[in-house]
Formats: structure tokens, sequence, C-alpha cells
């Protein structure tokens, strides 16, 4: 069997969830001797393909990033990409984002992974002229197979765009930070509270804000520490001088995984506070490494957690300082969320979730 996985991804992110999964998924397949695994794409930027795959043949070259870069090797690619997929004739092509049209030659097979349906039900957190929708739409509707990250997302792809439920599987993601890893000590020696990631829009940094806020005992005691995301916005700083929020008490900490596992380690709790995932893979990460975890009770979340976090209403700050009060102020609750996370996180592994692709792929070959 021989597979191919485009460039999109590649080619847009240089860290990233999506682009995480599929660097997985290809070094599991690789280890399968009846798969032959190629990425095509021309020019990339992701760190993982140039770090991570070195046993999977990669045709392409990774390139330096700049303003509008994204744009110059989304062309080179479009151009590029369809005649070097020819001379491999794959089985079978797995696209990795959405795209108006495919590299796939002629007859070959398509599966496309679906995420979530962010851009459909959060359509004021992107611009106008925003594609990434109505790309979707196209590339659901030509693909032989489509896989979902979750039920939730399942049923969102179904019931917004009419898909056959015939056509979709549900494979859930894996997670790949792990005690083993080389870790970097938390710089932070206060007792903090955790957040992991963009904090934007339905990700709702705001409201996390405003339950901390509204417990003193919670600034007094806690800090506040964001990571990843870039630094601090100054609408955020803003907001958080207006909610009385101490200077020092909320902090904004960069760096790659060996760091965030030593965070993950160090904090107290792990919160959760998105609207909306299409699967969500911090809160097992955190679970992975003894975290209490505290977060949402919407979309995919329940789904992914079970019964090993404390959830709360992301629409009520109240409710988040409860949830959060909760696991930092009963010892036998924290020891429960402890022991039911390192269980949790037992059914989730990127071998599993690549046996579960490598089965759609016979289906749909056959």
């Amino acid at each position: 069997m021989r597979v191919i996985f485009d460039h999109q991804i590649f080619s847009l992110q240089k860290y990233g969830g999506i682009s995480r999964y599929f660097a997985e998924l290809v070094n599991q397949l690789s280890l399968v001797k009846e798969v032959q695994v190629s990425v095509i794409s021309p020019t990339y930027i992701n760190a993982y393909l140039s770090s991570s795959l070195s046993d999977v043949n990669v045709v392409g070259t990774r390139a330096p990033i700049f303003k509008g870069s994204h744009l110059i090797y989304r062309a080179v690619n479009r151009v590029l990409a369809k005649p070097l997929a020819n001379l491999y004739r794959p089985d079978l092509v797995h696209e990795t984002y959405y795209a108006a049209q495919t590299m796939a030659p002629k007859g070959c097979k398509v599966v496309l992974t679906v995420y979530d349906m962010i851009h459909e039900r959060f359509t004021n957190d992107f611009a106008t002229h925003d594609t990434v929708a109505r790309d979707k739409v196209a590339a659901v509707r030509r693909a032989d197979h489509v896989i979902c990250i979750s039920e939730h997302t399942r049923q969102d792809l179904i019931n917004l765009h009419g898909v056959d439920p015939e056509k979709t599987s549900v494979i859930h993601l894996g997670f790949s930070l792990s005690q083993t890893r080389d870790q970097v000590e938390s710089p932070i020696t206060r007792p903090f509270l955790l957040y992991v990631g963009i904090r934007a829009g339905y990700k709702n940094f705001a409201s996390l804000l405003k339950a901390y806020a509204s417990s003193p005992s919670l600034m007094k005691d806690y800090q506040l520490v964001a990571f990843g995301g870039g630094a601090l916005t100054s609408s955020e700083l803003e907001l958080a001088r207006r909610l009385g929020i101490p200077t020092g008490q909320l902090l904004q900490i960069p760096g790659g995984d060996d760091v965030l596992a030593g965070l993950y380690r160090k904090a107290t709790v792990f919160i959760y506070p998105s609207l909306y995932e299409g699967f969500g893979i911090p809160p097992l990460e955190a679970m992975s490494f003894g975290c209490p975890v505290v977060c949402s009770n919407t979309s995919s979340i329940p789904e992914v957690v079970g019964n090993a976090a404390l959830m709360f209403d992301p629409l009520l700050p109240d409710q988040i300082a409860q949830a959060i009060s909760a696991a930092l102020g009963d010892a036998a609750t924290r020891q429960t969320l402890v022991a039911r996370g390192y269980e949790q996180v037992k059914q989730f592994s990127w071998a599993a979730c690549a046996q579960q692709t490598l089965s759609v792929y016979q289906q749909v070959l056959a």
C-alpha cells in the first residue's frame, strides 16, 4: 500500500496540534511493513517534519519563515506537488488540511481528516476573506472517506454539511508529551495555575481572567501562568489591570515541549476554559503528569476527559472559579482527579490512532 500525505499543514504550521498529529501518524505507519509512506511537500516550514521523520520519505525542503512566506510556499506547492505525487503512483492520498483542489492523481483514493467546526460555529473569530469553511466543504465532498477526531466533530459535520454518516469514522488522537521527555525545571517558584495554548476568541481566556480575579484568595495564593500563545497582548494586560489582578500574578511563559512538561509537573491545577474543541490534547497531557484538570463541559471535551476532570460552564466565570477552588481546596478531590486522570489517558495513544487509520485505508481501498 502506497500512501502519500500532502503538503498543506506542513507548509502552514511550524508547530501545532494538527501537524503534530500527522507527524505522529506518519511515524507510526512507517513501522508497518506493508505500507510505504511518503510526505510530498516541496517546501515546508514544519519543525516536526524536519526533526521527527528521519525514517520517512519526505519529498521537499524546509524553508525559512518570513512575512508572506506562507503565500509563496503555498503557490510553489500547488504547482509542484501534483506532478511529484504522480511520480510516486500512490494508492491513497491523505489530505492534511482543506483545499479547493486535490493533489491526488486521477483515480487515486482520498482520505481527509476533519478536526472541528470552529469556522462554522465561530464565524466572527475569522476574517471575512477566510476560505477555510468553503474549502472544507469541497474537500469533504471529494473525499472517499472522512476521519473525524471526535464523535462531537462527526455529529457537527453530519448536521452542518449533510455528510453521509457511512462516509465518516471517529478516530481519537493520541498524545506524545511524556514523563520520559527531557524536562526543563519550571521557572515558577510559587504555586500556580496553568493555562496552555492560544488565548483569543473561542479559547475563552478572558473568562478565565474574570474567574481568577473574582477570588481574592486565588490571586493571593496562586499565580496564573499562560504557556505559549505569544506574549500577553495589550488588551489582555488592560483587562487584567481593570480586573485588579496584581502585577506579577499573571505570567506568560514561552518555550517548547521540554518547558511545557516541566510546567505540567509543577502546576497545582490545569484549566481548560475553551468554548469549543474538536478534541483537545492538553487535558490529556496534564493528566499524564498527575496534574488535576478543570475544564469546560462543552463540545468534545467531556468525551475526552471522561470522569477525570471537574467541569464548568465556560460562559460563567463564577462556575470556573468554583471548579478551580474545589480542585484546590480538597486534597481528596485532587487525589481522585489524579488517579482517574492516569486511567483516562490509557485510552489514547498514537499507536491506536495509526492502527485505526490503517483500517480505514484498507476499507477504502477494498
